[in-house]
Formats: C-alpha cells, sequence, structure tokens
C-alpha cells in the first residue's frame, strides 16, 4: 500500500479524507493532542484496519470523535447531567467522556465488548472539520505503532505506518502533546482513568470531587475501560529510566552509567543540560510543564535515532498537567526508576 501525505492547504484534501472514511479506509490526521488514526465507528471492518495496522490489542477500546455536542446522543444512553456540564466547559477540548453506551449503533470493536463507550469532541481546526465533512463518529486512536510514543507531527506518523494506511492528513505540529483525559462518568463519583490536557483541578472547580484511578489496575483477562489502562505504551526502543530532578543525582547516574561502558540519552529541562549526557532532549524550563507535554514524545521518538544505551528522563511534580506527564512517563519506563550506587 502506498502512503499518501496531504497538507490540508491542497484543495479537496477534506473531501478526499472524508470520501476514504466512507469507503471504510483509515485516515491519519492532527488533534490539538496528538495525531489519531480515524475509521467510521459504526464500520465493524474499518475499525478493524485500526487495530491491524497499528498492531493493537483488539481489548484495547477506542475513543470516537464527534464534530458537535448535538452528536453525544447518538451514541450514548443515560448522560449524566454533571457530564453535560463538562460538555459546556472543556469541549471542544481534551477531554473524554466514558458513558454508557448506545446499543446496536457504533461497531463492537469500538467498545471492545465493554458497555461503555469515550467520546469526545476535539479542538483542532482540521479535526473538527473533517469530522464535519464525514458527518459521521470517527474512531481514532493515536496513530503510531502500538506501543510507541504517540505522533505529534505527521512524520512520526508516515515513519511508523509508512505502507500499512493510505492517507495522512498533515495539519502540522500539534499542540498539546499529550492524549486527552479520560473521565469515567457512569459512576457516582467520576473517574480519571487517564490523565491529560484538562487536569484534575480543572473537573474539581466545575463539578467537584473527582477520583483517580488506580496506574496499571487492569488484570491480564479483565478488557480496560479506557486506553492507556492495562498495555505498556509510549515506549522507545532503548529502555527508559525515570530520575528525581536533582543536579547532583543526575550527574551521577550518568557518570555510572558511562563507566559501565553505556551511552546515555537524557530527556529533562534545559537546568540539566550540563551533567554528561551524550545526547540531551530538552523539555523546556523547569517551571513551564506545558512545553514539557508539548516536547515529550518528540524527545522520546528522537531517542530511537541515537546510539543510546540507556534513556534517563526526569519526573515532575504529579499536580495539575504534572499528572500526565507522569502517568505517560511511567509506563514509557515501565515503572522502572534509576537507583544509585551506593557509596
Amino acid at each position: 500500500m502506498q502512503t499518501k501525505m496531504m497538507e490540508v492547504n491542497e484543495e479537496r484534501s477534506y473531501e478526499i479524507a472524508a470520501d476514504y472514511l466512507n469507503n471504510g479506509e483509515v485516515v491519519a490526521f492532527p488533534t490539538e493532542t496528538v495525531y489519531g488514526l480515524g475509521a467510521v465507528a459504526t464500520n465493524q471492518g474499518a475499525v478493524t484496519k485500526i487495530f491491524e495496522a497499528k498492531g493493537r490489542p483488539s481489548d484495547n477500546p477506542l475513543i470516537v470523535h464527534i464534530g458537535s455536542k448535538e452528536e453525544v446522543e447518538k451514541y450514548a444512553v443515560e448522560v449524566p447531567a454533571h457530564a453535560k456540564v463538562l460538555m459546556e466547559h472543556f469541549w471542544p477540548g481534551p477531554l473524554t467522556l466514558i458513558m454508557k453506551v448506545k446499543p446496536g449503533v457504533l461497531a463492537e470493536n469500538v467498545t471492545a465488548g465493554l458497555d461503555t463507550v469515550g467520546i469526545r469532541m476535539p479542538d483542532h481546526p482540521v479535526a473538527l472539520k473533517l469530522l464535519q465533512t464525514v458527518k459521521q463518529p470517527v474512531a481514532a486512536p493515536s496513530a503510531n505503532r502500538s506501543g510507541k510514543p504517540s505522533p505529534t507531527e505527521a512524520e512520526h506518523v508516515y515513519h511508523d505506518l509508512e505502507g500499512k494506511i493510505p492517507l495522512i492528513l498533515n495539519g502540522g505540529a500539534t499542540g498539546i502533546g499529550v492524549e486527552s483525559t479520560v473521565l469515567d462518568v457512569t459512576t457516582a463519583t467520576p473517574v480519571i482513568l487517564r490523565p491529560g490536557g484538562v487536569t484534575k483541578e480543572m473537573l474539581e472547580e466545575i463539578i467537584g470531587p473527582v477520583e483517580d484511578s488506580i496506574p496499571f489496575g487492569v488484570g491480564e483477562k479483565e478488557a480496560p475501560r479506557a486506553p492507556g489502562m492495562k498495555y505498556q505504551h509510549y515506549a522507545p526502543d532503548s529502555p527508559v529510566y525515570l530520575i528525581e530532578q536533582n543536579y547532583e543525582n543526575i550527574e551521577q547516574a550518568i557518570s555510572e552509567l558511562h563507566n559501565d561502558g553505556k551511552k546515555v540519552a537524557f530527556i529533562g529541562p534545559d537546568a540539566f543540560l550540563d551533567t554528561g549526557a551524550d545526547w540531551f532532549f530538552s523539555t523546556g524550563s523547569l517551571e513551564d510543564l506545558s512545553e514539557f507535554t508539548k516536547s515529550l514524545y518528540a524527545a522520546l521518538r528522537a531517542c530511537d535515532d541515537t546510539e543510546a544505551d540507556v534513556i534517563l528522563a526526569t519526573a515532575t511534580k504529579r499536580e495539575g498537567v504534572g499528572a500526565a506527564i507522569m502517568n505517560r512517563l511511567e509506563k514509557a519506563a515501565d515503572r522502572k526508576w534509576y537507583k544509585l550506587a551506593e557509596e
């Protein structure tokens, strides 16, 4: 299969992409979070192509993207009042709501056999125009090989899926850089299943108490209720280890690894530029976590272009969007932390 990269300013680009989708194909497109790989969510065969292209486990449910708030009741039932309040405040935007699915409408492989579905309305002009052109719900996980860092540029999609999908809509770099917050609103107290750009603090300001789910809390035989809950994600080829933001400890860790003959790639704020790593990938200033989210996946991907044996990545605080950053870092590292040698 030949993979075509199409600029969104090309004449009829949206109509062409919509034709692919309406004819049962998959199309990669940008959202405000990461690039998604979309298929019409009512077409079982088309949705299957998402799993095949990504190598994604079939028990991992997909998020359904819509072009207007009014479409929610076509695909969900028993929508609670606080969910509607959240839609008014955060849609379009990086918030996915897990609700009871309307039976017999969406393809079964979208929900992985669950009685719930995740729905969101993306805040990106390309995504919205495509959805409004297609006039159908579009299931779309991140447009990368399953388990690898999510794509924040069209070139990342091409690198992972060239020859596996027919079309990529190139809308430039995405804005936020990490996937949407996933909030289960089917419980008495809403539960964050995946942290993202809409933070716990932002949610609680609007609807009151919100709970956090247990990370990696899904059993081997249990279907996850949202993407990212069960399988290792976001991992480059070399092993990733987390380390606290302490200059002396980072410097010591790199020195130890060098003494063991290891080449080191380092991902972290500019304050740690001179700690001695063989490759340094900046996540911006210590204070600017928004820059961290934008650069994280690109930095993880860039490590694959080095000869690093080990990747060190700095942890950050878990407040605000820091919760989303740590969620992704812990999954990229499979929860491994670098342990300094005892003195």
